[in-house]
């Protein structure tokens, strides 16, 4: 079953996965079969002829809200939480490349010796190359959350959608895993997310991609194939656009 009743025709999108996608079944770190499929998924993406690129969360290494909640700065947590992201940033390029996909990281910090720095111009000649770019350390800057980084890379990259990876296949009243009467909505607006309180992304990411006018698709990363089904018409999601 699929929202908006027609396969979706994106050329460029942004690939939103948080951390703890990355972990399986495990409680803390990163399970190798779990990036394996997720990065299955992307090259089958590219393979149909789009540009992917990815911004990758660190709450499976180390979050910073939960590190300024048990009393360290917040922003040095911040900091250490987008280190976070660049290891599961070079975990996912890893699994690509052994699957043959050409795959770059960018940081927002700096650090030459394992990726590049972010420069705009060179991300998007490398996706126009056919590459996937990873985006690493969020927007370089503490108190803004990966799904911030996701709407700004999205909006500076000129992508046709933002796809957020979950752990349930869209958006719902309520957590669906907590609240088994929990209804699934097909579409939404951007104000409809910030009026309802849904959670989707922070506010300043809706707010962000409202503007661009990006939809983002929500969608099940767990499920083996949700994301390349998107594009096969197969998928399962719920969108989230202007009207």
């Amino acid at each position: 079953m699929k929202a908006g009743g027609a396969e979706p025709s994106f050329k460029r999108v942004l690939l939103k996965v948080s951390g703890e996608a990355l972990m399986g079944d495990r409680e803390y770190g990163l399970d190798s079969t779990t990036v394996e499929r997720i990065a299955a998924e992307v090259k089958a993406v590219v393979e149909m002829g789009v540009e992917v690129c990815l911004v990758i969360g660190g709450g499976n290494i180390f979050r910073g809200i939960s590190g300024a909640a048990n009393g360290m700065e917040r922003a040095s947590a911040d900091y250490m939480g987008m280190l976070a992201t660049v290891i599961n940033s070079l975990a996912v390029q890893n699994a690509l490349e052994r699957l043959g996909v050409s795959t770059r990281v960018q940081s927002a910090i700096p650090m030459t010796t394992v990726c590049e720095p972010y420069i705009r111009r060179r991300a998007v000649r490398h996706m126009e190359k056919g590459r996937v770019v990873i985006f690493a350390a969020g927007t370089g800057n503490p108190f803004f959350t990966t799904d911030t980084a996701a709407a700004l890379r999205a909006s500076e990259m000129g992508c046709d959608a933002l796809l957020k990876g979950t752990k349930v296949d869209g958006v719902y009243t309520a957590d669906p895993i907590k609240d088994p009467t929990a209804t699934r909505y097909e579409k939404l607006t951007y104000l409809d997310v910030l009026a309802r309180d849904l959670g989707v992304m922070d506010a300043s990411a809706i707010s962000l991609a409202r503007e661009s006018d990006i939809p983002i698709l929500v969608f099940s990363i767990t499920e083996p194939n949700g994301f390349a089904n998107i594009f096969r018409g197969s998928g399962r999601y719920t969108i989230v656009t202007n009207r």
